[in-house]
């Protein structure tokens, strides 16, 4: 893929390929979510884990930060994302995955730490990422 096919997603960081069509689906408040806790959500047969960060005292936006990833966990195979531990690797928010513990990037999705572990089957072992919107309070996913 080149540098001509991607393009950021400024509040989020996320890069998607700008061929693939988005389609934007409200899932919840962004009030329902807790800072640093997960929740599921789920947009016909794709499952999405949803990651509030507490907000940024030196963002000029001063907004709420939610990620979104894949909710399937490719070292277990379950999908059990949404549960996993909150933190950061060297100021890049992360998640940690409840079963084995691999540790992935919320912003990329890349996983930072294997944990010695492999992905089940021809899994990936990043997950995959979603860009997000805030629009009056909604979180909003994008799905290709």
């Amino acid at each position: 893929m080149s540098s001509d096919d991607v393009s950021a997603i400024p509040s989020t960081g996320v890069t998607l390929v700008t061929d693939a069509p988005v389609r934007w689906e409200r899932a919840c408040l962004v009030t329902e979510l807790f800072p640093e806790r997960g929740a599921a959500a789920l947009f016909g047969d794709v499952q999405v884990a949803l990651f509030r960060l507490p907000e940024d005292p030196l963002d000029p936006d001063g907004g709420a930060r939610v990620y979104a990833v894949q909710n399937l966990d490719p070292f277990s195979g379950a999908y059990v994302m949404s549960r996993g531990i909150v933190g950061t690797r060297a100021g890049v928010p992360t998640v940690a995955a409840p079963v084995y513990k691999q540790v992935f990037s919320l912003v990329t999705g890349e996983c930072l730490v294997a944990a010695d572990k492999s992905p089940k089957g021809d899994l990936s072992p990043d997950l995959a990422t979603y860009p997000v919107e805030i629009r009056d309070g909604v979180v909003h996913v994008g799905l290709p």
